[in-house]
């Protein structure tokens, strides 16, 4: 079990203006922001970070969305970050997800549900560098 983990604002949230209340509830939850940029990734970079939904149905319909607008990029740190995270942003489906989690709060559907969270220690690591240098984290 690792102590970092990477998440991504999505752009419905930004566009709703929940950055403030979700960073509010990393916070409280007792993650510490090791790094954090606002960025806008394009449609090409978004497939490179979705890579592994490449032959998935709804791969396209996740890049075009996930370069629509800006989005938080944020490594956090925790024991468990990985485990913990999930946790706190609870399930992919807004619906589904258990109340107080962020996606339950802030998401809107299976697509836009408001923040990314890794799903494994080593995704976690592959993600973080792929949005920072070794010179933005600290």
């Amino acid at each position: 079990m690792g102590n970092r983990t990477f998440t991504m604002i999505k752009p419905d949230a930004v566009r709703a203006g929940n950055i403030g209340n979700i960073l509010q509830m990393i916070n409280a939850a007792g993650f510490r922001i090791v790094a954090m940029k606002l960025t806008q990734m394009t449609k090409e970079r978004a497939g490179q970070f979705y890579a592994v939904h490449r032959e998935r149905p709804f791969y396209d319909e996740l890049c075009t969305f996930m370069s629509s607008g800006p989005i938080v990029a944020a490594i956090l740190e925790k024991e468990n970050a990985v485990e913990e995270f999930r946790k706190l942003i609870g399930a992919t489906d807004p619906a589904k997800a258990e109340p107080g989690t962020v996606r339950q709060r802030y998401g809107t559907n299976v697509g836009e549900n408001a923040v990314h969270g890794s799903d494994s220690d080593e995704n976690a690591a592959i993600e973080a560098a792929f949005h920072f240098s070794g010179m933005e984290i600290y």
